[in-house]
């Protein structure tokens, strides 16, 4: 059989260049790939980084599916469905919300994970018994995951091919998060995969992507062990709640990290409340930056803001906790109701979601009525923290106190976020390969 896996082409956000679309490949695809690749023809198609080819005929589409590409994905599926190709819709989205999706938008939905789901889907289309919905039964195990087929990706078109798994899913169950649904299984994976996984893709700079690095601490501290003879530098995301634990800090450190994404969510003590997210709160963040910068680890602060404690004051007072704190680098957000998620049935249910349009569903519009300002308001002051943070005047406030790190913050703060559109160029005469290659180069962090 003949199956092709295809990313969606991503909706950028304001302040993105197509260097944000080019960062990385879709492990995802990829992990079904190798799933399927053994017994079947698989090639796998990122509109992000090239045109998808609809005129061959492959038995099987899969789709990635988010939210935001979900129209896309429709329009995808319909060019290769009026050809009698099946296409199958998977990926967080419709994991999250498949009962959502309308009936006839695809032949089959997978509904959680690859492994789970994929080898019943390609079974009953080679025996004429396809179903429209496939849920992966139970909680799968460690041993069960597959690994990302790395040496089906071409590299020129990433910055970036040194991304590693080691979970999947979230602990934590924070009410506006599409990652901690409860649709979704958290598992560590095996250590020796994992190590394996970092030596397929030859690079001692690696960049952990899993929501929560440190969700499991007992797993984090026996795979820092394993990985320290390696050498490596990596970054990754974690709970702030990471900074409670000192000895597992320093592990880290010792390790070889050197930046960690943190979502503080929010400096608003009610705002944090008003979600649930109960493992922050005001009282921690400064201690934990203290102790986060104190060991010489960089981070990439995240922040949302239209939570319904928030007001237009909300934004100066965040610039000001960010600056006087000198946090590196900073991901912003406006609050976005993921259906699926306890947020948006919340909203729904008040009659506040004010657009149905998935594609704007990308933390960079306002699709719900925000209770302490305007729609504008809040829009204009996402906009406009963006512009402040990345302002040469608060970038040269930021600096961070070690040397060492100073090559690192200006790279990203300058030629990722306040040049980006001159970087972006620069990629695309020389590839995106070759630039993060000078990056990793320049700098001990890379993010």
């Amino acid at each position: 059989m003949y199956i092709k896996l295809i990313q969606p082409k991503m909706i950028k956000r304001p302040m993105d260049t197509d260097i944000k679309i080019h960062m990385a490949p879709p492990l995802g695809l990829f992990t079904v790939a190798n799933i399927l690749r053994n017994e079947h023809t698989v090639v796998v198609e990122n509109e992000n980084i090239g045109p998808i080819n609809f005129d061959d005929t492959p038995d099987i589409v899969g789709i990635s599916v988010t939210v935001d590409v979900l129209p896309r994905a429709q329009e995808i599926a319909r060019r290769f469905r009026s050809r009698g190709v099946v296409v199958v819709a998977g990926g967080i989205h419709i994991t999250t919300a498949f009962s959502t999706i309308a009936q006839d938008a695809f032949d089959v939905l997978c509904v959680g994970q690859a492994e789970g789901t994929w080898p019943d889907i390609v079974r009953d289309y080679e025996n004429g018994s396809l179903k429209k919905i496939y849920t992966c039964k139970g909680q799968i195990s460690p041993s069960d995951i597959v690994s990302p087929a790395y040496d089906m990706i071409t590299d020129d078109p990433y910055l970036y091919c040194n991304v590693i798994h080691t979970s999947r899913g979230c602990p934590y169950r924070c009410d506006f998060c599409y990652n901690s649904s409860k649709a979704h299984q958290y598992i560590n994976r095996d250590i020796d995969d994992v190590i394996r996984d970092i030596e397929a893709v030859g690079s001692r700079h690696i960049m952990f992507i899993d929501d929560n690095f440190t969700g499991n601490p007992k797993w984090t501290y026996e795979f820092l062990h394993a990985i320290m003879p390696m050498k490596l530098k990596w970054n990754a995301a974690v709970s702030i709640n990471v900074a409670n634990n000192p000895e597992l800090l320093d592990l880290m450190k010792e390790s070889g990290c050197r930046s960690l994404f943190i979502g503080f969510e929010s400096v608003n003590p009610q705002s944090i409340a008003d979600v649930h997210k109960d493992h922050n709160s005001l009282i921690k963040y400064e201690k934990a930056v203290e102790e986060i910068h104190r060991r010489g680890i960089m981070i990439n602060g995240s922040f949302v803001f239209g939570l319904d404690a928030d007001t237009k004051e909300t934004f100066q007072a965040t610039l000001d906790w960010i600056v006087r704190n000198k946090i590196e680098t900073v991901t912003s957000h406006i609050l976005t109701p993921y259906p699926g998620t306890v947020l948006y049935d919340r909203m729904k249910a008040e009659g506040r979601i004010t657009s149905d349009d998935l594609s704007e569903y990308n933390t960079a519009h306002v699709v719900y009525e925000p209770k302490n300002m305007t729609p504008d308001e809040l829009y204009e002051g996402y906009l406009w923290i963006y512009r402040q943070v990345y302002s040469l005047k608060n970038i040269f406030r930021r600096l961070p106190a070690a040397k060492d790190q100073r090559s690192t913050y200006l790279l990203f703060n300058l030629l990722y976020r306040k040049y980006g559109r001159f970087t972006d160029w620069l990629c695309k005469k020389i590839t995106y390969k070759r630039i993060g290659a000078i990056a990793q180069k320049i700098t001990r962090y890379v993010r």
